[in-house]
């Protein structure tokens, strides 16, 4: 197992386990696409921006990540943003700096991107 993949497994266990149930709980920005083998809604904590109509974020592991995954078999999902569910449509941008896509989202969660990331992606919601 290299470096990055025992990172990923780690990072992935903590959100899995502990991140993404108090998310749900809480008023964090939830992300719900729909699972790629059991068609279920999956919720997904995640940080990131509104610009205009779009919500711009960075996936820590890129297609590594199950809700890439899922996204990349059904691009529809919903975005909770301040309380209020919004629809979308998702965009992989694998051309985007992701690295300076960072510089202009929230720092706190761009800080912990950067320190847990191993294939950082970018990510646009265009909002219905």
């Amino acid at each position: 197992m290299t470096g990055d993949s025992l990172k990923r497994r780690v990072v992935h266990t903590v959100q899995r386990f502990a991140v993404n149930p108090v998310g749900r709980r809480m008023p964090m920005t939830m992300l719900e696409t729909i699972g790629r083998k059991s068609g279920q809604p999956r919720r997904t904590a995640v940080g990131g921006r509104m610009i205009g109509k779009q919500f711009w974020m960075v996936s820590e592991h890129g297609t590594h990540s199950d809700y890439v995954r899922n996204i990349a078999a059904n691009p529809a999902v919903r975005v909770r943003i301040s309380g209020h569910w919004h629809n979308g449509t998702v965009h992989l941008m694998p051309d985007d700096d992701a690295a300076a896509r960072l510089a202009e989202l929230p720092r706190a969660n761009s800080a912990a991107v950067r320190l847990m990331g191993t294939d950082l992606l970018t990510i646009r919601v265009d909002l219905d």
